[in-house]
């Protein structure tokens, strides 16, 4: 009698293990994009690796910010770059060198969010809290920057992304 009751459910294990997996893969945040579906890049200088947002569109891209285990780590700058020409930049928080949040300058304006379905801000309108966010990081972002050119006696560098944190924090007002 008790055998059967402990050995009983066992014929339920192919039904409860795969749903089991896919609650914990859920609640742990890889449940989405997997890594795999993801397109990665790498700075040309220094072959650390990073997803682009879309928004940068595909070519040269630089990364200025920590590199951890070879990946885009904590708040920095992805910049587009053709040539000699800067183009888009995303300044924001990079975990594992996929993008959280921040904010992408393009030609015509800023978008700003999370990073979701291979973009920054691809949301119809993110919410307002999470637009303060990902302005207040980008500043952060900008910042440091600001002190990686300083630190290698680029005082003109240094003073462009210093006052681009001023005008990335006034979006919040």
């Amino acid at each position: 009698m008790m055998a059967r009751r402990v050995f009983g459910g066992i014929g339920r294990l192919p039904v409860i293990v795969p749903i089991a997996l896919v609650v914990i893969l859920y609640s742990n945040g890889t449940g989405g994009a997997a890594p795999t579906d993801l397109h990665w890049s790498q700075d040309p200088g220094t072959h650390c690796k990073f997803v682009a947002p879309a928004s940068l569109t595909s070519g040269p891209t630089f990364w200025i910010g920590s590199c951890i285990d070879g990946k885009a780590s904590g708040e920095g700058m992805l910049r587009r770059r053709d040539g000699g020409q800067a183009g888009p930049a995303f300044f924001g928080r990079m975990k594992e060198g996929i993008p959280e949040i921040g904010v992408i300058d393009l030609a015509e304006g800023y978008r700003a969010g999370s990073f979701r379905d291979g973009d920054i801000g691809g949301q119809a309108e993110p919410e307002p809290q999470n637009r303060i966010d990902a302005f207040r990081i980008a500043a952060e972002a900008a910042r440091s920057v600001s002190a990686h050119y300083a630190a290698e006696n680029n005082a003109g560098s240094a003073h462009i992304y210093e006052e681009l944190a001023k005008t990335l924090e006034q979006q919040t007002d």
